[in-house]
């Protein structure tokens, strides 16, 4: 690494690591001084990062994780190129801080190794091109008008992802396929799949380098879940599996839907505790408007927001795509968004699953009908709950779940919880232009 900085006249390289809400945070050092970095770590103030440390206890190291080097040819400009790595996070006699994120999800990938399993993620992240952002919260503009699968004309759009992908193959990230979703200036980029540590990594640099090429043709990327009233949100739909060794322990060929008992245990647990981890993976305000959205006549809600499993259902939470080989076995849940902290939510994901599996869950039977199309009393007689409705129910739920706070850890699920209800108060109290134009001319 050291030799490829010195060939590659890399002058700055960024040391990468998340705040507790996912937030990307960075510092640069100078070739020069990481052999000491590596050695030594880079020491910085807890206290400034959002769910860190106390003042009281705010020394804390990120601790460069070598494996994790890229460069970024992309970045580089007339002064050489940059590159990144990611970091650990840890206190100063050098045990892993219970504040890092990535800590985190090391903690619940170590008890599945514990019992033999290995978890891969493979995400469908989904995101809007605007052409404008406006300051005083005014309706954006869309990119382009089209829609599923079409074949853009709009330069715009055609050229970012050309070059996004472009960009995510030279750093090693692999895409498997990209397209144009539903709403107008709607993408889709979707990750091969890895183990959950490198994908969380992936999709921390996915957010970073899709703003990057989007600012360089002079738009903006959000994976704000719902932008539009009037359209779907962005989502990021994951694939999970668990692999014993070489084995995919989601696969039984004897079975009608080729699923063991292993995965039916690990999808008994993803719905059993949904609506606990539902804060997690759907932590903002706005990401409840996309589940929970307004109907768009002659479109069908494909929005998971009743905890409930189809094989090839797309309006459940949890679907079992269909599969050739053995070992693409997997489940995909449908629940979380791209704005989500990818470390939190694959870490509360494999907890429930792997909770499922130790406790022996049974699966109960699969939702094949559209369950938008079912009634409310329709639904609670097939036993489909709904997702919290709103992110005040999300953690109301969340703070009663022993599982999320066991996987999390007593200071993350601390944190989490306040920040999450000082949001929601916010937003309550806010009045809005809703409330203006239905009240102002009729009260």
């Amino acid at each position: 690494m050291l030799r490829t900085l010195e060939e590659r006249d890399i002058r700055f390289v960024r040391l990468w690591f998340t705040d507790v809400l996912g937030t990307l945070k960075s510092v640069s050092v100078a070739p020069a001084e990481l052999e000491s970095a590596f050695e030594e770590g880079i020491g910085f103030d807890g206290s400034a990062i959002e769910g860190f440390a106390r003042v009281y206890e705010s020394d804390m190291i990120a601790m460069p994780d070598p494996t994790t080097f890229q460069v970024f040819p992309f970045e580089g400009g007339g002064s050489g190129e940059s590159a990144r790595m990611f970091c650990d996070i840890l206190m100063p006699d050098g045990t892993p801080s219970w504040a890092d994120p990535r800590h985190v999800l090391r903690r619940a990938l170590s008890k599945a190794a514990d019992k033999g399993f290995t978890f891969y993620t493979h995400p469908e992240v989904e995101f809007f091109l605007l052409a404008d952002a406006p300051a005083d919260g005014g309706v954006p503009t869309p990119v382009d008008a089209g829609g599923y699968f079409d074949h853009t004309t709009h330069a715009i759009a055609r050229d970012f992802r050309r070059q996004a992908v472009l960009a995510l193959e030279r750093i090693g990230i692999s895409v498997e396929f990209s397209h144009h979703e539903v709403a107008p200036g709607q993408q889709e980029i979707d990750l091969r799949y890895a183990d959950a540590l490198t994908t969380a990594d992936n999709i921390m640099t996915f957010r970073h380098v899709m703003r990057e090429v989007a600012l360089s043709h002079g738009v903006r990327a959000t994976f704000m879940p719902k932008p539009f009233t009037d359209q779907p949100g962005s989502g990021m739909h994951t694939h999970l599996s668990l692999f014993e060794g070489e084995r995919n322990a989601f696969h039984d060929p004897a079975d009608p839907h080729k699923l063991s008992k292993t995965a039916k245990a690990f999808i008994a647990g993803v719905l059993t505790h949904a609506r606990e981890f539902t804060a997690v993976t759907n932590q903002w305000v706005n990401s409840y408007k996309r589940l929970f959205p307004q109907m768009i006549p002659d479109r069908i809600s494909e929005a998971p927001a009743y905890v409930c499993w189809g094989h090839l259902n797309r309006s459940a939470l949890v679907r079992v795509p269909a599969y050739g080989k053995p070992n693409s076995a997997r489940v995909e849940v449908r629940s979380m968004d791209s704005a989500c902290n990818p470390y939190l939510a694959f870490a509360v994901l494999l907890g429930a699953g792997m909770k499922g599996i130790e406790e022996g869950y049974e699966l109960p039977p699969g939702a094949e009908d559209d369950v938008w199309a079912l009634s409310s009393a329709e639904r609670r007689a097939m036993g489909y709950s709904a997702l919290p409705e709103n992110l005040s129910e999300a953690i109301d739920v969340m703070a009663g779940s022993e599982l999320v706070a066991d996987v999390l850890g007593e200071h993350v699920f601390d944190f989490f919880l306040r920040n999450k209800r000082a949001e929601w108060e916010e937003y309550r109290r806010e009045v809005t232009p809703f409330e203006r134009k239905r009240y102002l001319g009729a009260l």
